[in-house]
This record gives C-alpha cells, structure tokens and sequence, in this order.
C-alpha cells in the first residue's frame, strides 16, 4: 500500500494536467477556488488587529461614556467592604492609578523573585497595548449611607433601581456600591484589566454581579449601528457625540442641572440586563417584527422610508397607520414636539450566557443609557415603553442605577476627589 501511494504521488508531480486538476479538486472540496493568493493575504491584511489605539483616561468627563463603540465589554458590581472614608479614599486613588496604567502602552518588567507571586496575570505576555481601553467608575446610592458620611452629599436623582412592571428583578443581579464598565476591542484586554484592578482592591471591595458583552466585530469595523440579537440595529436614534452642546444637553451634569457641585462632569448611568425570548422570536412573522420595532429589519429605515437614518415623519403619521402608536420606535422616541425627547444616549451590548434550567439560551441585552437626569432619561423612556408589544419577548432581571464619578483633572487629581472632599 505504502508503494501504490507513492506511485501515485509520483505520477501526479509528473503529470502537470493532472497536477492541475488536483490543485482545483481540493480548492473545491475547501470552498476556496476561486480565492488566489493574493486575495488570501488581502483578507488576511483586513483582519489585522490594532492594540495600539488608545483612549485617554484624563480629562472633565470620564472615558467611555460617549467615546466611539467597541467590540468587548465586561460590566461589574462591587460592594464596598472597609467602612471609614479614607480607605473609600485609598481605593479610588488606586482605581485611578491602575487606569492610568492600563491605558497606556508599556513593557513589563520581570520579577526576579520566583518565590512571591507575579505583579501581573502575564496573559498579555510582557508588552501591553491599550486596545481602545476604557475603566469607567461609577457608584450607586448606597454608597451613601452612614458608613462614609457622604449622606449629604448623594446626587439629588440617584435612586435605587425600581422593579417596572415586566420586571422579574433578581436579586443576585441588581444594585451595588460601584459599578465598573471595562470596554475594549478584544476580550483578552477586558479581562486582563478587570482582573488588574480586583488584584489591586481586594482589600477593599469585592464583586457581586458580573456580565460579559459584546457587539458585532462586523459593524464595529465597518462603522455602521450594531445589530442586536433580535437582529435588528440598536442606537439609531443616538445623538451624535460629536456634538458638544447636545452631549451637555443630554449626558453631562452641568451648573444648569442644580446638582452638588462636585457633581460637575459626571452623569447618570442605568443598567438594565434583558433577557431575550429568542426561541418565541424566531418563530415570529417578519411583519410582526418590523411592525413591533417600528422600523425595517434589514436596512433599519423607519417603516415607510428607505435608509436608517431618514427622518420617520411621525407627524405626517398622526394615526399611526405606518409607524404602529404601540412600536418600540414610537413610544422609545416619539418626536412630539421636539426631536430626542428621550433625554439619554445608550450604550449597550449583547450578552449571553449559557442555558437556562428551561432549556432556553440565556441571551439577550445589557441596556445601558447615560443622562444628566435619571427621570427624564431612562425612567420617563421606560414609562413610555411598559406594555410594548415586545414585551412578550424581553424580560429584565437585574441592573441598577449609577452615578457616573467626574473625570480626572489637575484639580480632580483622582476619581471622586471632589466627593470626598470635606
């Protein structure tokens, strides 16, 4: 047997045509012949990932809120466990050192001392990249108890997350003292960093919900509005975060929002996690998809027009005879009077996360919305949806609200500085 194939390898090497026809035989089995070689390296060249891309952590606002999407996200809650404020002190301090670090280019160094633990995971071997890197801090009402004396000083909206009326709210899921939002374009970096700063505050903090998002790498890199797991586009309606005044008008905490001063520069964060019916949603018409959305599936246009981003004309629909009155689209953002009555701007992802004990995927969405005013952002927004149609395929389990902590500055040297300023 050992000499019949090499006869015939033989005889193939030496037989040009039938050389050829092998080359196009298994190019064929492989799907790929019509790929040549340079086409291969093209694609191979597109797929390049730069880890050297990096998002600056200084500044009034903090990074992460209203910077550009990114493929990889990680959400953690945390509860504080020391109980005087300078340890509350300490712990923000070293959060802030470790973003710096994070977020910049650098090469480790190597411990000589092999019997003490590594200073670092190694998972990113010894030069680190920051991949787009985002830390964003922000700390829920309970840190405002008696524990730290900040009582007085809690930010006049921040509440503790209620239970609306398709909630199944669980509680393993739900509040915290800070929440951390890691985001980045790999996995890999998300994690690194999340396990850098657990390392570095263990004595301080420990976590009580975690989840893992995700956006599609396709829409990312092609700029385009990310497509959800419903699949349709997610944050169409999103204003422009180029646009600085509409960012003060809707995001950012300014003089004009009569919050404590130290308020200045932050924002109010709501996470919501929904899981997702996908099962019963597969199974739904087009029709009654689009219609419950109020937008095509495909393009993301509004019902009626042609392009995501064309204006749906609600007031030439005064009966709701084209964009449904109960569709996500019109009850989320319903254009009357003004344009973004929603007074908000998302930031979500998809996760998921394994099997259900019904069999069902757990998968879904990690609703995220930034605003100056938790009310009049997402709670009016929810308002307006509760009974929505997609009701039937959503279902919130946990979450919480959040104050997002003003950026780092010279005057704010580190995260929360002006808050535990006496």
């Amino acid at each position: 047997m050992q000499n019949d194939r090499t006869n015939t390898q033989t005889d193939t090497l030496a037989n040009p045509q039938r050389r050829q026809g092998m080359k196009i035989l298994l190019a064929g089995s492989l799907g790929m012949a019509s790929i040549t070689s340079s086409q291969s390296a093209k694609a191979s060249n597109n797929c390049i990932h730069d880890y050297n891309q990096t998002v600056d952590y200084q500044g009034l606002h903090q990074a992460g809120v209203i910077t550009p999407d990114t493929k990889e996200a990680i959400f953690v809650a945390f509860n504080i466990t020391v109980t005087q404020k300078i340890q509350l002190q300490k712990l923000l301090q070293i959060i802030s050192q470790r973003i710096a670090n994070l977020t910049r280019p650098q090469t480790l160094s190597i411990g000589k001392n092999d019997q003490l633990p590594p200073a670092e995971s190694g998972m990113l071997g010894q030069h680190l990249s920051p991949d787009s890197l985002t830390v964003t801090i922000a700390v829920g009402h309970s840190l405002f108890d008696q524990r730290f004396g900040l009582s007085d000083k809690k930010p006049s909206k921040l509440i503790p997350m209620p239970r609306f009326p398709n909630d199944r709210l669980q509680k393993q899921w739900c509040g915290g003292d800070l929440s951390i939002q890691f985001c980045a374009n790999s996995r890999e970096s998300v994690i690194y960093a999340l396990r850098d700063i657990i390392s570095h505050t263990n004595k301080y903090m420990i976590p009580i919900w975690k989840i893992d998002g995700f956006l599609p790498a396709r829409d990312i890199d092609n700029h385009t509005t990310a497509v959800n797991l419903f699949g349709f586009k997610d944050g169409t309606g999103n204003a422009a975060n180029t646009d600085a005044a509409k960012m003060d008008e809707l995001v950012w905490v300014t003089k004009a929002n009569h919050e404590p001063a130290w308020c200045i520069g932050g924002s109010y964060q709501a996470i919501r996690l929904i899981r997702f019916n996908l099962e019963f949603w597969d199974r739904t018409p087009l029709e009654d998809q689009e219609n419950d959305f109020g937008r095509y599936k495909h393009s993301g246009a509004p019902m009626g027009m042609k392009h995501e981003m064309d204006d749906p004309q609600m007031n030439k629909d005064p009966h709701g005879d084209r964009i449904l009155f109960d569709s996500h689209m019109r009850r989320a953002e319903p254009r009357i009077p003004e344009r973004h009555v929603a007074k908000l701007r998302r930031r979500s992802f998809s996760y998921s996360l394994g099997v259900l004990p019904s069999g069902q995927m757990d998968m879904g969405l990690i609703f995220v919305a930034y605003q100056n005013d938790l009310k009049k952002g997402f709670i009016d927004t929810q308002n307006r949806l509760n009974g929505e149609p997609l009701e039937r395929y959503i279902k919130p389990f946990g979450g919480g609200f959040y104050f997002v902590l003003p950026g780092i500055t010279k005057d704010n040297n580190y995260l929360g500085k002006k808050l535990l300023d006496t």
